[in-house]
């Protein structure tokens, strides 16, 4: 019994030593450079590509099984300029064999050095990857091959153990013959520590994109016995141009389909503007203030799947604002979005772009499109959009206009858009409003709602437009709509109705008072006053009517101590011209707002207002004053000729005077 032990041990130990020599005369006596056309040959019958094995093959077979290879090169097809579709210098890869009995892959070394990958663009828009692993002598018009038996969807292997991995000097190149642009990543240098399944596999990636670095740090793992079964724990750190920092952390679970997500996402406060100098380029839009988009912090947790993602805790510095914000997002062709944004104070004028100015360097920000064909606008996002969204602000600043308490609601289906509700305060009062867009046809339509309370209108009026016309408290309801997106089409279509009512106010710029006692005083034609022409009012309102771009008013009244006035009349928006009778009274009374008689005593000077918008024209209705019915006897005749100026004098006392109050207004 002994002797057999004794012999078979003795038969083992020989076949071992047998194995080990020959494993170590194998390389020696075997001539694999022989075998490079054969391999070759089986690439290219396998991607339908020219390839190349330029170096040295060199093999190893115990207690490591591995090779390595040099010089290889994979083309591109024919009519391409880049010869190589990848190339790399050297590729080296050693695995351990005798636990390959067992399932185990124990990895020494996998080394990649000088990978290049070129994706080439042909003018035609064919790219050099597309058709990759077609066989060759095939075309995708032929019969297929039959398919591989179903994946029972687990690994052939039990446990996996990498010593060494990495790729240096990589490099992808993008190039694109139609618009004629070729960019680099290069320096590319992939480093993974820990590769296994039970232990986090650390990752360190750096490039240079365009000269620019770009650092990836972190672990991704453990992947677990099964990978794919279970959640994947990631923490990973990214810094891209030596100014934006993001970190990513959280779980990846690809045990479901679709997969799911559960990140943390902090971008950390970096200049988008420096970031464009780094690229060489200008931001996508132009700014009135060159200060802004200089700081921006991002944080946020990111969940769900591919197909339904949801966006919480957002949290958005933009220089001096700060923001808290939820998205969820689902059906992205659409898409169908949800989201609610707090803000706490923003000036967006600092954000608009600046006027435009033409070449002569005045401001054009207010011209109109004289073809409003070449504005045309594609409503076909809008009207796949679903959306419920609301918007709050505690401070806002628009065209030099501040607002507090913001809040608005749009919600859009099938393309029709409605923001319900739409409230503001500003300047001591408010406005509250609805509003709808229909864009189902080419040219949207809109309709809103507006009441407005207690907004004090010279202040607004002096803010937005540095001018004094009016003061007073505003309160007005007004409804309107129209039809279009350019403002000519908007002119011509507007339509609708509203009455706009101010009290305790005055206007500024025409002393009604001095029209009624004297033409001259009442035009600008008198030593200019210390101060600025007004007419006190207690209460001015004008109901209105808007038809296809027509202004119309037909009681519009003031009411003042001394002064009533009615005005009646129209304005053509599109055309932009005015058609308006102004009728003041100088009367005997101090009773104001609460005073309802129709009829008061005192000289009527009619006044007629014509011209268009930029030239606007005022002529006392002299026949008028002369037809009138005067409490006292009619002076004599020469009386009268000194009380009214000729017809020529009156016409050169009203061209200077409107000249003057033109200008005078045109100043304030």
């Amino acid at each position: 019994m002994n002797k057999a032990v004794k012999w078979m041990l003795v038969i083992a130990g020989s076949l071992v030593a047998l194995i080990v020599i020959a494993v170590a005369v194998l390389p020696m006596v075997i001539d694999v450079e022989k075998y490079k056309p054969q391999i070759e040959q089986q690439v290219i019958k396998a991607t339908g590509r020219p390839f190349k094995l330029g170096g040295d093959l060199k093999p190893s077979f115990f207690p490591w099984i591995g090779v390595r290879l040099s010089d290889l090169h994979l083309g591109n097809p024919s009519g391409f300029k880049e010869k190589d579709f990848v190339s790399v210098e050297s590729f080296e890869v050693r695995v351990k064999l005798l636990p390959l009995l067992s399932r185990n892959i124990e990895v020494k070394r996998f080394v990649m050095n000088k990978p290049v990958i070129v994706l080439e663009k042909r003018k035609d828009g064919k790219g050099g990857w597309e058709d990759l692993g077609q066989p060759a002598g095939k075309s995708p018009g032929q019969a297929k091959e039959k398919p591989a038996p179903a994946s029972t969807g687990e690994l052939p292997i039990k446990g996996l153990l990498v010593g060494e991995f990495s790729i240096t000097n990589g490099m992808i190149v993008w190039i694109d013959e139609a618009g004629g642009v070729r960019k680099e990543v290069k320096d590319i240098d992939l480093v993974m520590t820990d590769v296994s399944f039970d232990k986090p596999i650390g990752v360190a990636f750096s490039a240079l994109a365009d000269q620019k670095p770009v650092k990836l740090n972190g672990s991704i793992g453990p992947l677990g016995a099964q990978p794919g079964k279970i959640p994947v724990p990631l923490e990973l750190a990214i810094r891209l141009f030596n100014e934006l920092d993001v970190k990513l952390t959280g779980r990846i679970d690809p045990s479901v389909t679709p997969a799911k997500f559960d990140l943390a996402v902090n971008v950390a406060e970096f200049s988008p503007r420096k970031i464009m100098d780094q690229l060489g380029r200008k931001l996508p839009l132009e700014t009135a203030d060159d200060k802004v988009l200089d700081a921006v912090a991002v944080s946020l947790k990111l969940k769900g799947t591919p197909e339904n993602v949801v966006v919480s805790e957002g949290k958005l510095k933009l220089d001096d604002s700060q923001a808290t914000f939820s998205v969820q997002a689902s059906e992205f062709d659409k898409p169908n979005l949800k989201v609610d944004l707090t803000l706490d104070r923003i000036d967006l004028d600092r954000y608009l772009p600046p006027p435009a100015k033409d070449k002569a360097g005045a401001d054009t920000s207010k011209q109109t499109p004289t073809d409003a064909a070449s504005q045309k606008t594609d409503y076909t996002p809008l009207r796949r959009l679903v959306m419920d969204a609301r918007f709050k602000a505690g401070e806002l600043k628009v065209k030099k206009a501040s607002m507090q308490n913001l809040e608005v609601r749009v919600r859009a289906r099938n393309g029709i858009i409605q923001m319900d509700p739409l409230k503001v305060d500003l300047y001591k009062g408010n406005i509250a409003g609805t509003g709808t867009v229909n864009v189902q046809k080419d040219k949207p339509a809109t309709a809103m709602e507006v009441a407005i309370n207690g907004i004090q209108a010279g202040q607004l009026i002096k803010d937005v437009m540095a001018k004094e016309l009016i003061e007073g408290a505003l309160a007005a309801e007004i409804g309107l709509n129209f039809t279009g997106d350019a403002p000519d089409l908007i002119r011509h279509t507007l339509s609708g109705k509203g009455d706009l009512r101010f009290n305790d106010g005055a206007i500024v710029g025409i002393d009604l008072a001095s029209m009624v006692r004297n033409v001259q005083t009442a035009f600008g034609l008198a030593q200019t006053p210390s101060e600025k022409p007004r007419t006190d009012f207690a209460e001015l309102q004008v109901p209105f009517t808007i038809t296809s771009g027509l202004f119309k008013t037909d009681a519009s009244r003031l009411a003042s101590p001394l002064i009533r006035v009615l005005a009646t009349g129209s304005a053509d928006l599109a055309k932009e011209t005015l058609n308006f009778r102004v009728e003041p009274k100088f009367v005997a009374t101090i009773q104001g707002q609460g005073d309802t008689t129709a009829q008061r005593s005192g000289i009527i000077v009619p006044v007629m207002v014509s011209g268009s918008f930029a030239s606007p024209t005022f002529k006392p209705d002299l026949q008028s004053i002369l037809g009138q019915q005067l409490d006292q006897p009619l002076p004599d005749k020469e009386t009268l000729k000194k009380m009214v100026p000729s017809k020529e004098e009156t016409n050169k006392l009203l061209q200077d005077g409107v000249k003057g109050l033109l200008k005078g207004l045109g100043n304030q």
